[in-house]
């Protein structure tokens, strides 16, 4: 059954009354074998099917948790998610709302309405009367009563819970040393004295517990816990993966960790292209970024040289946000520094009060040419985009930000203010 018919408003099954019903259906997809799911790979329609259904129907309304499946069934979330697609696909349930998930928030459960496909009816002989989800069972065909009195035995069967384990009535072992009528020479009972405790002296109570015991070695990673674990490293580096839930970064990051990726050949691998101005989706953003680098560098050599590109760029960066806060220079084109110069010449003419506050009154900067000040506008402009700042920040320094505002426009004034704060903090927190 497609995506757009697991719904309640569009499914093509009738809803089940009664849970127990409900279960007849479910026995029916489980023995008679005709439904194949659509993917290829994860579980098939079966016995841990029948065990997630039945817990499934003991809730109401059936508004499940994956988790809370995963630990009654005891199976991981993902199996408990493959048999709720399987469940849907074959017409056994129906969206009544979908949940949400938010990372840092409370998730809301998907909600279902137990519903059974229309293909069970053919099948056994089953009439219904009305249309839609909420068609009524009004007879059953003679050779399909036997077949639902034995789905009716098998759906009254309780689910069985795990064995709890017995606990011995008798006494435990004795440790090695201690005895049970009195205390021990060698190994001393209780909680010792409070002079030994001021003398210093501390003797273990149990024989196993000691400085020889031999340390635990720690269980190396797997394939999915590297993946993790370099989600992890990355979303610390990157700030604008900063509310990128980390599952689906190490499913991002599931072929460069795989092939050996560390952290550090990761972020110089998303280093190569400009850094983007806003980044909208950043996990699309880190796969667009990430498309055939395991390929392209599949050689630790490669690797550790386009680490060491990345390392002398940011020393370049490092060097370009240093010229760009220090103080103003003449621009180098001399047809804009001419520019600069005619405005800087007009906007002091309003006199020394002026120049203390650093307040040009807006009549002088009417005195611009339209022409003159769209040419000023058009070279900051592009002066920003290619990285530099020197005319917009000059002109802050020297006549003041309501002047540059006047001539340049407010929010290239407020972009450039901006950049040179990063900037400053950039440099304040790196080593």
């Amino acid at each position: 059954m497609p995506a757009a018919r697991q719904w309640h408003d569009s499914t093509p099954s009738r809803d089940a009354r009664n849970p127990y019903s409900w279960l007849q259906a479910v026995h029916w997809v489980a023995d008679s074998r005709a439904y194949e799911p659509q993917r290829k790979h994860g579980p098939r329609f079966g016995a841990t099917t029948v065990r997630i259904a039945q817990l499934l129907a003991e809730l109401t309304p059936c508004r499940p948790g994956v988790d809370h499946l995963a630990r009654s069934a005891g199976v991981s979330e993902r199996t408990v998610q493959y048999h709720l697609e399987m469940l849907r696909e074959v017409g056994l349930l129906a969206y009544l709302s979908k949940g949400t998930r938010l990372r840092g928030g409370i998730g809301r459960a998907s909600e279902f309405v137990r519903t059974i496909p229309p293909a069970f009816d053919a099948a056994l002989g089953v009439r219904t009367v009305g249309a839609g989800i909420g068609r009524r069972v009004v007879g059953v065909a003679g050779q399909g009563r036997g077949r639902l009195a034995a789905l009716a035995r098998k759906a009254a069967r309780t689910r069985r819970g795990k064995a709890k384990r017995r606990r011995s009535t008798g006494r435990g072992c004795t440790p090695m040393g201690v005895t049970t009528s009195g205390s021990s020479a060698e190994v001393p009972i209780g909680v010792p004295s409070e002079n030994e405790l001021a003398g210093g002296a501390s003797t273990p109570t149990s024989p196993t517990t000691g400085t020889n015991a031999a340390p635990q070695p720690r269980k190396p990673l797997n394939r999915v816990g590297r993946r993790y674990q370099l989600a992890a490293q990355v979303a610390r580096q990157l700030p604008w993966l900063g509310r990128a839930a980390v599952p689906r970064i190490a499913w991002i990051l599931r072929h460069v960790a795989d092939a050996g990726f560390s952290c550090e050949e990761v972020l110089a691998v998303v280093g190569l292209e400009a850094p983007a101005r806003h980044v909208r989706r950043p996990s699309g953003f880190l796969a667009h970024r990430l498309v055939g680098a395991h390929r392209l560098y599949d050689t630790a050599a490669k690797r550790e040289a386009l680490v060491s590109w990345w390392r002398d760029s940011r020393q370049a960066e490092r060097d370009r946000h240093a010229a760009w806060e220090a103080s103003w220079g003449i621009p180098a084109d001399r047809a804009v520094a001419d520019l600069v110069a005619g405005v800087r010449a007009r906007l002091a003419v309003g006199g020394k009060a002026a120049a203390d506050a650093q307040e040009i009154p807006a009549a002088e900067v009417e005195d611009l040419a339209a022409e003159e000040v769209a040419e000023l506008r058009a070279a900051a402009w592009t002066e920003f985009l290619s990285g530099r700042t020197a005319l917009v920040s000059g002109t802050v320094q020297g006549l003041g930000r309501a002047a540059a505002e006047r001539v340049y426009g407010a929010e290239l004034v407020a972009r450039v203010t901006r950049f040179a704060a990063l900037n400053r903090a950039r440099e304040a927190v790196r080593p």
